[in-house]
């Protein structure tokens, strides 16, 4: 029997490397790409062609976020960097995603969610942790009806606890498509170098020894 998986796909490395980690463990996987208003909609285009180069099937699912409070959302902020959870942490965007997420899955009869989360180098967001996971996994089981007929929907963190270059490495291993995918924040025609995603994705490629595609 063919096992079916939601996978959240953003266009950046982790996104990505998560897809082919899922299509490696036999799963036939259905990606759902948000446009939620983001500074940086290139990773949309970034996430179509890497859904169309493993051969999977898609959705892009429109999002009215309007009362922003993010860097991300409101074009008039600037991208700050600071110690402390960042400017562009989206307000509870996370939650938001997989319960989108677990909606698909429960009506596709799939029982397998996959995220790129990351809690190692990461920007400090709070709903990447694994603790939100498991919280979120409980509450998926006491608000579904799956989970009331006593089944479940399992949330997938395979990246929660590497390092970017342990990530770029298992990528390489899994023939990702890095020259697909787009990281930076700023929304520019090229990479800026300067946000958190730039700098943890050229951290990442440096440590595992490889070129980034996209320098």
């Amino acid at each position: 029997m063919n096992k079916k998986a939601v996978v959240l796909l953003s266009g950046g490395l982790d996104s990505a490397t998560t897809l082919y980690f899922a299509k490696g463990k036999g799963y036939s996987c259905y990606c759902l790409i948000f446009d939620y208003g983001q500074r940086h909609s290139r990773e949309i285009q970034s996430a179509k062609r890497i859904a169309q180069s493993a051969k999977c099937k898609y959705e892009i699912i429109k999002i009215n976020l309007p009362w922003k409070g993010s860097s991300l959302l409101d074009f008039k902020k600037a991208i700050r960097h600071s110690s402390g959870i960042p400017s562009t942490y989206v307000p509870a965007r996370n939650i938001i995603f997989l319960s989108f997420a677990l909606s698909c899955a429960e009506a596709m009869r799939s029982k397998a969610i996959f995220i790129g989360a990351n809690t190692v180098d990461y920007s400090g967001y709070p709903d990447c942790r694994p603790e939100f996971y498991a919280a979120f996994s409980k509450a998926a089981k006491l608000g579904t009806k799956i989970g009331v007929n006593k089944s479940a929907i399992e949330i997938f963190t395979p990246l929660i606890n590497k390092t970017k270059s342990d990530i770029i490495k298992l990528g390489k291993k899994l023939d990702v498509p890095y020259q697909l995918t787009w990281s930076c924040y700023a929304g520019k025609g090229s990479p800026c170098g300067k946000c958190d995603s730039c700098r943890f994705r050229a951290k990442g490629f440096k440590e595992a020894g490889l070129r980034d595609p996209l320098c």
